[in-house]
């Protein structure tokens, strides 16, 4: 099957005004900023196609039973909707996908990352009032419910099971090779899911050199979002240059070299002499 492509350029600069809007807004939406990417991805999806997408969460979640009770009582019934009646779940061929990472492919194929199956839960139970957040362990996305005291772990990617804590350990270590941290995880936050969600379509195109063009939207839009790391910035740059576009990279290059000129010198001189390698390449 071929991987989905971009839309056209205009419709592609209005998705990123419509991401950033909505990045910076009071109280950024999770589903919309998740097809918002998955539309930046896929030319086909358009906006009926989103709209399609939030009432297909809609419906989900009026499939759940009216308050079913605590965080277990709502852990468990996510699971019997979503992982059992729905089949939603994942398995390691869905690494290899970028649809994996595109939630209207996620809702259609009812396969998906961890992260993008976790925002289907969080995006239900959100909407039937369950108390609900996604949960960023070391190598591996779950959602979690309830408070610090009473906190309930489930994992979508494997059909919403409910995690005991050595579960929860071995998920870690298993991902990681490394034991977790004792401390009760922390909710990740909607824009912080969405880097994360980001950086996964980033490493899947880095792993396919021919598709740069994904590496250059999705850099593009986490350069959009209020808080990213500022060395995205170089990343870009050198991107640039790689798709042979020699003067756009070097003038990217020499703005990076600017700010970090304020905390490193030399730092930014090499970075300058990636941007003077880069235009002789004219040459």
């Amino acid at each position: 099957m071929r991987p989905p492509f971009p839309p056209p350029p205009q419709r592609s600069a209005e998705l990123r005004d419509r991401f950033a809007a909505e990045a910076r807004s009071e109280r950024p939406d999770l589903s919309l900023l998740c097809l918002l990417i998955g539309a930046a991805a896929d030319g086909t999806l358009d906006d009926a196609g989103v709209d399609a997408a939030q009432i297909e969460l809609d419906r989900l979640a009026g499939l759940l039973p009216y308050r079913p009770g605590g965080p277990r009582a709502w852990a468990e019934s996510l699971r019997d909707l979503l992982g059992g009646q729905c089949g939603f779940h994942g398995t390691p061929g869905d690494y290899q996908r970028l649809e994996s990472s595109l939630l209207q492919h996620v809702l259609q194929r009812r396969r998906g990352l961890p992260i993008l199956l976790s925002v289907v839960w969080l995006e239900v139970a959100r909407r039937a009032g369950a108390p609900v957040y996604g949960v960023a362990l070391p190598g591996h996305f779950v959602v979690g419910f309830g408070p610090a005291g009473e906190q309930v772990l489930a994992d979508p990617f494997d059909g919403g099971r409910v995690l005991t804590g050595p579960d929860a350990e071995l998920l870690v270590v298993g991902a990681t090779g490394a034991a977790p941290d004792p401390s009760v995880p922390a909710p990740a936050q909607p824009l912080e899911v969405v880097l994360r969600i980001l950086n996964n379509i980033r490493a899947w195109a880095a792993a396919r050199p021919e598709r740069s063009d994904v590496s250059l939207w999705a850099l593009d839009l986490s350069l959009l979002l209020p808080a990213h790391p500022a060395r995205l910035r170089y990343e870009r740059a050198v991107l640039l240059v790689q798709r042979g576009e020699f003067l756009a990279g070097a003038a990217e290059l020499d703005a990076y070299a600017d700010v970090v000129a304020a905390v490193d010198e030399d730092a930014a001189e090499k970075v300058r002499g990636e941007a003077r390698v880069a235009r002789a390449k004219l040459n």
